[in-house]
């Protein structure tokens, strides 16, 4: 049984494990956030926040506190993170788990488009609809920023940073959103397409049915690929399988 656990985190699957563990007697476990939020969600356990200075900053950190096994279950989008944590695991021989809820796919009914990046949805937009509701995070919104003819909505628990696309309304809320607060910001801001990450999991798929239901064009950023010789696994109960411990 692992002694001590770092989890890379931030996700709702990140802090279900960082509970799990922190509740076994005998178990140390670390949640590191990135930072990037002011007032985070609680996490059970220790928590650190900030960087590590790159893949081997984290080999260092795995060394010095006597890390007994790794888990990254950060965003599916943190490709840079992950693929530095497989670095870090390999060089210190650190058991590795990454932990990604599945990708969403589309129903009868559903207008997707799959794109493979935020420049792909930038590029797809115009054809789509001139008021567009831009779900995918506060930091990329740059991809969108010479699109001068659209109005963007954006949503995000913090205002988001320059460059924005000129035309920009900001929602600031926290989630989860049922299906109905959903439907009333499509309405509310008569939107004509939905812009969003291929986050997976239910906490932001109620804005999918919405817009399913209005008959509204999606584009979907799908993830990157995991690195190399790298899988994962979909739910918490499988985190624990792979660190040799059972459900609690």
């Amino acid at each position: 049984m692992p002694a001590h656990v770092l989890i890379l985190g931030g996700t709702t699957e990140a802090r279900r494990l960082a509970a799990d563990l922190a509740a076994r007697p005998g178990v140390r476990v670390t949640t590191s956030l990135a930072g990037r939020v002011a007032r985070p969600a609680a996490v059970a356990g220790e928590v650190r926040t900030g960087g590590f200075g790159g893949a081997e900053g984290l080999a260092g950190w795995l060394r010095t506190h006597h890390v007994d096994a790794l888990v990254d279950a950060t965003h599916p989008f943190a490709e840079t993170i992950t693929a530095g944590a497989a670095r870090a695991a390999a060089a210190t021989g650190v058991p590795f788990v990454v932990l990604r809820r599945p990708g969403w796919r589309p129903g009868p009914g559903d207008r997707w488009y799959d794109v493979p990046s935020l420049a792909g949805a930038a590029e797809a937009l115009p054809g789509l609809g001139r008021r567009v509701f831009l779900s995918t995070g506060r930091l990329g919104l740059a991809a969108f920023a010479h699109l001068t003819d659209l109005h963007f909505v954006v949503r995000s628990v913090e205002p988001p940073e320059p460059p924005v696309p000129p035309d920009t309304e900001v929602i600031l809320a926290r989630g989860p959103f049922t299906v109905a607060d959903e439907t009333e910001l499509l309405h509310t801001h008569r939107i004509e397409v939905l812009v969003t990450k291929d986050s997976g999991g239910e906490a932001t798929a109620a804005k999918l049915t919405a817009a399913r239901e209005l008959a509204l064009p999606v584009v979907v950023v799908r993830r990157p690929p995991l690195p190399q010789g790298v899988t994962a696994v979909p739910d918490v109960a499988g985190a624990l399988e792979r660190l040799g411990l059972s459900p609690g």
